[in-house]
């Protein structure tokens, strides 16, 4: 969607407008505010649960499959090899993914979308059992998507807060224990003021009740690489999304340790004219995630946003040449599965082939985990990029 002119009478954005106060100036304000003490963050049902489940996913040497594209999304991997988007076709590529022999010794985690989570192979395996058998957390994507945000210049909102509380639950009991919530920011469209607000907000309110019900909530304000920005600009809007986030779920009073993050690397936009290298890329994000995520956090679990396989893989190799504050992993989708698909063609033949696709792409990031991961030999295919302007799960 085309970003709107900006008014700077109706909407204030990063780098251009001061952001609006979040407390008055006024004498009697600042009487109350001094008066202010702090409060515990209150005991949750599954604090010690929280924490063990966040641990787990952020071992050594593992990281997240995210496998939770919408049906639709899902429809358009599948048609992109001759497949019609039907159930049992989606059925049959995920249970490619979560039966791959040796899977868990590289993932931790795999995120599902709501139909998998219920699902279970042609054998009667229930692929929540498929994944504990393997050591490997199983995750659900509870948002409800992104809607346009009124008042904002051509952004968005993510929904799903509506019930949130007893869905969580429920998928609780059928055994998830994480969560995925993505909303998006867009530098191009400012990113205004109140974009960045309610992102964070939204994700802030998620999350407390997530760990409510049992659930570690990954929090995922995208950083949308859509725009001919350079990496400069990337990092001032990272650090001020990443601030309002984390003023937030304190307000919430969400258990830090008790969550894991998913955010987007900092680089130059897409279309910019010169790319970063490994290092540069690495260079600015860890400088974002120093100066605003306490090492209390777990675990940093990034997305490939259209990154090539390679590129993705290489640039978090990169941010682990020398310790940090947390685990600094990965949660990848399509720098995960763009081999599989390929290797696959949804024939049942190439299914163990595909699956030796997806190890071989799982070993590498696991590698990069660790900082041991080295691109000789990588093919030509995980060499290309996979951005896609105004990406939709």
């Amino acid at each position: 969607m085309a970003c709107a002119n900006l008014n700077a009478a109706s909407s204030q954005w990063i780098g251009q407008q001061s952001f609006t106060q979040r407390r008055g100036s006024s004498s009697s304000s600042t009487r109350f505010a001094t008066r202010r003490v702090s409060f515990p963050i209150r005991a949750k049902a599954y604090s010690e649960e929280l924490v063990q489940t966040a641990k787990t996913i952020a071992s050594p040497g593992r990281g997240i499959l995210a496998i939770d594209e919408s049906n639709a999304t899902c429809g358009k991997r599948l048609s992109s090899i001759g497949l019609e988007n039907t159930e049992t076709n989606r059925q049959a590529y995920r249970q490619l993914l979560l039966t791959t022999p040796g899977l868990g010794e590289y993932i931790s985690g795999a995120i599902l979308f709501e139909e998998t989570l219920y699902q279970s192979t042609t054998d009667g395996k229930k692929f929540v059992d498929c994944l504990l058998d393997a050591k490997i957390v199983p995750g659900i994507k509870v948002d409800k998507g992104l809607v346009p945000l009124p008042g904002s210049n051509n952004e968005s909102w993510c929904q799903g807060l509506d019930g949130l509380a007893s869905r969580s639950a429920e998928y609780y009991k059928q055994g998830a224990r994480f969560a995925k919530w993505r909303t998006v920011v867009s530098i191009p469209c400012g990113p205004s003021a109140l974009a960045v607000k309610e992102a964070a907000w939204g994700l802030a309110r998620y999350a407390a009740i997530s760990q409510d019900n049992g659930l570690v909530p990954i929090v995922e304000p995208e950083i949308l690489l859509d725009g001919d920005h350079p990496i400069e600009r990337t990092l001032e809007v990272a650090e001020k999304v990443w601030s309002e986030v984390f003023f937030y779920l304190a307000e919430n009073n969400v258990l830090f340790e008790g969550i894991l993050l998913k955010p987007s690397m900092v680089t130059p936009g897409a279309e910019h004219k010169e790319k970063a290298s490994p290092e540069t890329i690495a260079k600015y994000t860890l400088t974002m995630l120093k100066r605003r995520v306490p090492p209390a956090v777990p675990g940093i679990m990034f997305l490939s946003g259209g990154q090539s396989e390679a590129e993705a893989t290489l640039n978090l190799n990169a941010m682990n040449q020398s310790p940090n504050p947390w685990h600094v992993s990965f949660s990848y989708a399509r720098a995960l599965q763009n081999s599989v698909l390929k290797t696959w063609q949804g024939r049942p033949e190439s299914i163990e082939a595909a699956q030796k696709s997806l190890l071989v792409r799982a070993k590498a990031n696991s590698l990069a985990q660790l900082g041991k991961y080295s691109a000789e030999g990588e093919n030509e295919e995980a060499k290309k990029g996979m951005f896609v302007k105004g990406y939709t799960y």
